[in-house]
């Protein structure tokens, strides 16, 4: 094939690709639209969102599991599972496969299936993922991280003797973990009775500065001509309405002046050197960047790097710009193709961080916060929702493209946990998204923010443990160490 020189041959050769590709996840929402860009793009899921009504959507029926320890497991589950096998020797040879997460063990399935991982291996992907490790990568990339201080810590007076020059209030993160779960804010001994257990039994942890900060997140693909980099979102971070962790991502924001403009460029250009960096290291493809923004002083930190798609990937795939040229995620499948192409790098990533091409949406990821433990009766269906003047939410149609939001009134909801499924804190309810911000510029969650909540909230309704008759018994992972899957 020819090399592909400009964005209409690029949309074109995915309009046309003969190529069986498949989104392995728990659920579709990672990848939500790609596949009206890519012909023979396909979902294998584990939840039904959609209630069979999706028609790119495959989840096959509940078939006897050991129990799942991480959507790894998931996706090795639904891989192995008779009708995926089927389904997959059905649609013929050469089939390509993504995930949001997998493991040695994945590839080692999906080889025996011939089918491709179009990601960089496991172990890279590990080793990548390691908070510790991203630190180091950035200051080899002249990408800074709060002030730091990288170790084992074996004790409290430990801890205060190696941090005399980040002050007395610190935030500890370990290697590896949701960043809402394994991160901790110790300023006294009796933050460290509560904590120090789980960092003690790291072999290596980053200690950071306490700063005034908001959190952001910025999506990128690093390729053979260059890394093309997305628009700086802000991040909806520990909001109790919405999260159990007080540092738990809860969701994102996307709109043309979400920072100043040189926090903004600032942002892209440390995007892309990281992302040159990454190169270095033999990676290539989609990934994401936190950066924290210090109140105080308005410097830009690295905070942490996820080495895949995200939670913050519907909102990058669907913005104005993506809809103008192609999404992101379609640069990483040109990249792991056979084919070549050649694309000023350079004028895209100008054209993608003009305000005009940036338009306004956000998402509220919504969590079971309460501690109890009950089984749902009803739930919210997927689709179109609508806010009323007084504030109550009502349902409106099913649909399953956010596309179909038409004004701030109106949100799509994505549900994840439905009818026969188990509330539990920190489960994963559902998605809203919405066009229009959902904080305040002081980042607080705005009125509106807050009826959405209280009304998708108020649309789920469960039976106590202690009322359950004739039900499931409850499953293993009804714990606070429940695994993230979106």
């Amino acid at each position: 094939m020819k090399k592909l020189r400009n964005i209409s041959e690029i949309r074109r050769y995915f309009h046309r690709n003969e190529t069986p590709i498949y989104f392995v996840s728990a659920t579709n929402f990672n990848l939500l639209g790609i596949n009206e860009w890519v012909r023979n793009f396909r979902y294998i899921n584990y939840i039904d969102c959609f209630d069979g009504r999706h028609p790119n959507v495959r989840v096959p029926a509940e078939q006897p599991h050991r129990e799942f320890t991480g959507i790894e497991d998931i996706n090795n589950y639904l891989l192995e599972h008779k009708e995926v096998v089927d389904y997959i020797d059905h649609r013929g040879p050469g089939g390509k496969a993504v995930f949001l997460m997998f493991d040695e063990k994945t590839e080692e399935i999906c080889a025996d299936r011939g089918l491709e991982v179009w990601f960089p291996s496991a172990a890279l992907r590990e080793k990548l993922d390691n908070k510790i490790e991203t630190v180091r990568i950035g200051n080899r990339a002249g990408v800074p991280s709060v002030p730091n201080v990288l170790g084992k810590v074996d004790s409290y007076e430990h801890l205060r003797e190696i941090t005399k020059e980040l002050g007395p209030d610190l935030v500890i993160q370990t290697a590896f973990g949701d960043s809402g779960k394994t991160t901790y804010f110790i300023s006294d001994e009796k933050d460290w009775e509560k904590h120090g257990p789980d960092i003690v039994n790291d072999p290596e942890v980053k200690i950071m500065k306490r700063i005034n900060c908001r959190g952001s997140a910025i999506e990128a693909c690093t390729t053979k001509r260059g890394t093309i980099v997305g628009p700086l979102m802000t991040e909806l971070v520990g909001f109790p309405e919405l999260t159990p962790y007080k540092g738990g991502w809860c969701g994102n924001e996307i709109f043309a002046d979400s920072f100043t403009q040189e926090i903004r460029d600032k942002a892209r250009e440390y995007t892309r050197a990281f992302g040159d960096a990454l190169l270095e290291e033999g990676y290539r493809g989609y990934f994401e960047l936190d950066f924290l923004i210090d109140l105080d002083n308005g410097e830009i930190y690295l905070g942490e790097l996820n080495p895949r798609v995200t939670g913050a990937s519907s909102m990058t795939n669907h913005a104005a710009f993506a809809h103008a040229d192609a999404p992101l995620f379609l640069f990483h499948l040109l990249e792991f193709s056979d084919v070549d192409f050649d694309l000023d790098i350079d004028e895209l990533n100008q054209r993608w961080a003009d305000p005009d091409n940036i338009d306004s949406w956000s998402q509220l990821v919504i969590k079971h916060v309460k501690p109890d433990i009950d089984y749902i009766t009803e739930a919210p269906e997927s689709g179109i929702w609508k806010i009323q003047d007084d504030g109550s939410v009502n349902y409106v149609r099913f649909d399953y493209h956010r596309r179909a939001v038409e004004d701030e009134s109106h949100g799509f909801y994505l549900r994840i946990s439905g009818p026969g499924d188990y509330r539990y804190k920190g489960a994963d309810l559902g998605i809203l998204i919405t066009r229009g911000r959902l904080m305040t510029d002081d980042f607080e969650l705005n009125d509106r923010a807050r009826s959405w909540i209280k009304g998708i909230v108020g649309h789920y309704e469960g039976v106590s443990l202690d009322d359950l008759k004739n039900a499931p018994a409850p499953p293993v992972i009804l714990s606070d160490d429940a695994f993230k899957i979106l």
